[in-house]
């Protein structure tokens, strides 16, 4: 996109001053274009709140397990699989890509990722794409995996496989200026968040390069979600339905009611050629940031807002491309504004404002856009080390495609897992949790551990168990073979 294109006197000076930057950094001119939009956002004092009476919830939508269709395979051979591998899993204590963390059977995710696109390729169709989008904190050790374990995706790494997620400038909180930090400017830059995807695929050329090539389909899902994979018949609903825009949507439990969930908001529009107005109806999501606090007993009501995000999303590419083109080679989505400091590790460095999207918001940029609901299996992801033990035991089961999908026993519903942050919210505890085995969780409703434990492959949790150890200084070991069933369990005094 040719620099002109931006009027740099119409700009405020911060703002100017992070088109400067952004510029000298070689950052495309579609990422610019999107990062001053969000500035502009910021700087007018937009919340991006969104009030109860804006919207209404959704009371029915068509379910994955109610579909009877199957696609041709021309449509498969015309689509694009995208795993999002920005992440480096800072928060269980994580220094590299998130995807090259063991999940289960000495595999990681990126190993079961490639062999779920290893078997689709030879079962399904030939021709399907893979795509990551790394990260610079990903790229290089993502490039080395790929090389030694799986050397025909290394061969198409930098033409086929990777996108590369932009970088945007952290701004003082106080000026909107770029935030320069001379001891470390690395540190002046963060990536924009997942919905960076659209502005990255636009900018870098590859949109444009995959429709060239007769792709018209794009799915898109996280990198430690092992449970997402190609699903033919959501392919053919699309197809069938002309979607453009298509999100799935599981049901909200108990445990999901902090989580950000699906609604749609009507809206009036004029009508052409002299017409009424008439109602249009927009699916949109709304995070816990963007509800107002009087709203929030609502926002938690799991029974009203029925439906949340999976970030399983499935996109047509023609119609991505002509939306951002509609938009001047953008995808205005509501902007996310997080509160840093300039530098992670020192709270006194300056304070910034990081400025991110959601992909999921793209929803409401799409005149044709549908949600589905889909069963549980489709969603596993690994957030924190307590999701892991969920994921590593025998309430997660490998199926014959490389999918992580809970055990049948498990009824639909995985085993809720409450570690002591105190212990285990980072690897190097957990790894001690779990040095000697995984228990047997497949039976298990929930389970706490609370103080220094030590599990055996030979232990057996059943229903709800409760582990508590108030030594601080010697863990509590379980003995191979116990079976703990709607328990709590401490160790036994000397």
């Amino acid at each position: 996109m040719p620099e002109s294109n931006i009027d740099m006197k119409a700009l405020s000076a911060a703002a100017q001053a992070c088109v400067t930057k952004m510029r000298a950094k070689g950052v495309n001119e579609a990422c610019i274009r999107t990062f001053l939009h969000q500035h502009k956002m910021i700087s007018s004092g937009e919340t991006g709140a969104i009030p109860d009476s804006a919207i209404e919830p959704i009371e029915k939508l068509d379910s994955l397990d109610g579909l009877n269709v199957q696609c041709e395979n021309a449509i498969l051979e015309s689509t694009v699989v995208l795993k999002l591998n920005g992440g480096l899993g800072t928060g269980m204590g994580l220094h590299d890509a998130k995807t090259l963390l063991e999940v289960k059977d000495g595999k990681t995710f990126l190993d079961f990722t490639a062999l779920q696109v290893e078997y689709l390729r030879k079962n399904c169709s030939s021709g399907l794409r893979f795509m990551l989008m790394n990260s610079f904190s990903t790229s290089a050790s993502t490039k080395d995996f790929l090389k030694k374990h799986y050397p025909w995706l290394y061969s198409v790494f930098d033409t086929e496989v990777e996108l590369m997620q932009n970088q945007v400038p952290k701004i003082l909180q106080d000026t909107l200026e770029p935030a320069v930090w001379s001891k470390d400017p690395a540190c002046e830059w963060a990536p924009p968040g997942h919905g960076d995807i659209y502005t990255a695929l636009y900018g870098s050329g590859k949109l444009q390069e995959l429709l060239k090539q007769g792709y018209r389909y794009m799915f898109v899902s996280n990198g430690d979600n092992l449970g997402a994979t190609v699903d033919s018949r959501i392919l053919a609903y699309m197809n069938d339905h002309d979607v453009d825009f298509l999100m799935e949507v599981c049901n909200r439990t108990e445990s999901d009611k902090k989580g950000g969930h699906l609604a749609r908001q009507v809206t009036k529009v004029p009508g052409g050629d002299g017409e009424q107005e008439r109602e249009k109806t927009t699916l949109l999501l709304r995070e816990s940031a963007q509800c107002p606090e009087e709203d929030m007993e609502s926002f938690q009501d799991i029974h009203k807002y029925s439906f949340f995000n999976t970030n399983n999303l499935w996109i047509s590419l023609p119609a991505l491309m002509e939306t951002m083109e509609k938009h001047g080679g953008t995808l205005p989505l509501p902007v996310i504004r997080n509160e840093k400091t300039v530098d992670p590790s020192d709270a006194k460095s300056p304070k910034v404002f990081q400025l991110e999207t959601a992909m999921g918001a793209a929803i409401a940029m799409f005149e044709h856009a549908s949600a589905i609901v889909v069963p549980r299996s489709r969603f596993a992801p690994v957030k924190t080390c307590a999701d892991l033990l969920a994921l590593r035991s025998d309430a997660y089961v490998i199926t014959p495609d490389s999918r992580l999908v809970l055990d049948e026993h498990c009824h639909g519903r995985p085993p809720v897992v409450d570690l002591d942050s105190k212990h285990y919210k980072l690897m190097k505890g957990f790894s001690k949790l779990v040095e000697r085995g995984v228990p047997s969780l497949v039976h298990c409703k929930h389970v706490s551990v609370k103080g220094l434990v030590q599990f055996t492959a030979m232990n057996v949790l059943k229903g709800n168990v409760k582990i508590e150890n108030p030594d601080a200084e010697n863990p509590y070991v379980i003995p191979d073979g116990t079976v703990l069933e709607n328990t709590t369990a401490s160790p036994t005094p000397a």
